[in-house]
């Protein structure tokens, strides 16, 4: 790829003609896409992603209550349900904190990144060395202060990788083929859950196969990923930013862009019941419904299974109708108000065959939510230049809530949990009704049908 530096020197492809103050909502480097996406790209971008999420979200789902319960034999932690809330607590709160933060920034930084490689290549490869740091220290730490900072330092990375990673898609994806590439990255995702889980269950014996091996395999995935993606060179050097530039990096704003703040509070309100149930699903298992800890990931594992299963179908389907009838909300307001109830039932169930159900309602909703949602987000972005910053905005959305859920759910549960935290009714009525709300709120955007 070739490198320019300075002024611009001619008018690289995907780019306007003009030269404009990068920084500024008036500038507009980058056209949004209209041919289709190179097939090369699309399939890297999905082993990438399936391989990614394997390394993070088996140690995400299993690995941290492994962490917790092998902390607890230790004597490290005290013993206990409640005890292992409050240190689920702590560890989800301050590695989201730390993903909130990392997915805004190096979104933004990728958006005004002027090296020779392009905009995202370099922070893709980077995050996932991070990440992988990170899991080393959590897998080696010998106290909970240890695994939180390994978290936290993984979650940075994790995130640095994410927020590129995810802008390429507005950089790459023309519209008419959003709501199809959408939903195979969802599904990609989701079975890199289930592969996350079962690699967990299968290496239960060594935390450092857990957490650390996954994450290498993702670092050689996203090398080849920014081999064959075609990253766009900002033709100038960015100006320094202003004060009034930094402090937008992490906002967008609603009064200007309503559209984009209706999918943002949608997208943090049925994130957050679903890390109000996700970060505590262990604890839950394991006290509330009364499977054995030996059996626990196991279980989960096979339930994974079930929801990814129900997701894909469904993802698919919806991702593809949606992109045929040109329609965008009705997919994702059902959905959101589908996962409400799913999250709500989550109260009666009592046994593992009515959770296996449960999953599979829940699994088939998320499908059709992530078949379509980041389609329509994309849709409703503000500024194709700035979309690296402008995904990380929403991302907020997607951490933020992973930060808040374990700990108001923590505190709600330390009030009406029980001796043991086995009574979360209070607490999954209060996600189901968030989740609902979440899905009304998807109802008065105008710029997507």
């Amino acid at each position: 790829m070739s490198s320019v530096s300075g002024s611009a020197a001619g008018t690289p492809s995907g780019m306007t003609s003009a030269s404009r103050t990068i920084g500024s909502h008036e500038h507009h480097w980058f056209k949004e896409p209209t041919e289709p996406a190179s097939k090369t790209y699309v399939t890297w971008l999905l082993i990438a992603q399936l391989i990614f999420f394997i390394a993070l979200l088996g140690p995400a789902i299993v690995g941290i209550g492994m962490k917790i319960n092998a902390l607890q034999d230790s004597g490290a932690i005290a013993a206990g349900g409640q005890s292992f809330i409050t240190a689920s607590a702590i560890l989800g709160g301050v590695g989201a904190f730390f993903a909130t933060v990392a997915n805004v920034v190096f979104g933004r930084v990728s958006d005004r990144t002027t090296s020779r490689w392009g905009r995202r290549r370099i922070w893709v490869v980077l995050g996932t060395v991070v990440m992988t740091v990170g899991f080393v220290v959590m897998a080696l730490g010998d106290s909970l202060a240890l695994a939180t900072v390994g978290w936290a330092i993984a979650q940075l990375g994790a995130n640095m990788t994410l927020a590129p990673f995810i802008a390429t898609m507005a950089d790459q994806v023309p519209k008419f083929q959003r709501g199809g590439i959408t939903a195979a990255l969802g599904i990609a995702q989701n079975i890199g859950i289930v592969g996350g889980v079962y690699v967990a269950n299968w290496f239960s014996f060594s935390l450092f196969i857990v957490f650390v091996i996954p994450s290498i395999l993702a670092i050689l995935a996203m090398v080849v990923f920014v081999i064959v993606l075609p990253d766009k060179v900002l033709p100038a050097k960015p100006p320094r930013m202003t004060f009034g530039e930094i402090i937008e990096t992490f906002w967008v704003s609603p009064l200007k862009h309503p559209d984009f703040a209706l999918a943002w509070w949608s997208r943090f309100l049925i994130t957050f019941a679903s890390f109000g149930f996700t970060a505590f699903r262990f604890a839950y298992l394991q006290f509330h419904i009364g499977v054995p800890e030996a059996e626990v990931t196991a279980l989960i594992a096979n339930t994974t299974l079930i929801y990814t299963g129900a997701l894909i179908i469904t993802a698919w389907v919806a991702g593809k109708l949606s992109d045929k009838i040109g329609k965008r909300k009705i997919f994702v307001w059902s959905s959101t108000a589908l996962f409400a109830v799913g999250t709500f039932a989550l109260i009666f169930v009592q046994d593992v065959s009515a959770f296996y159900i449960l999953e599979g309602l829940l699994g088939a909703a998320y499908g059709i939510y992530v078949g379509v949602d980041l389609a329509l987000v994309i849709d409703v972005l503000p500024n194709p230049d700035d979309s690296g910053k402008d995904l990380g905005v929403l991302n907020i959305a997607n951490a933020l809530p992973q930060t808040f859920a374990p700990m108001i759910g923590g505190i709600v549960l330390a009030f009406t949990g029980g001796a043991n935290g086995d009574d979360y009714a209070v607490w999954f009525t209060v996600c189901a009704v968030l989740c609902l709300i979440g899905a009304l709120v998807i109802l008065p955007i105008k710029k997507v049908k």
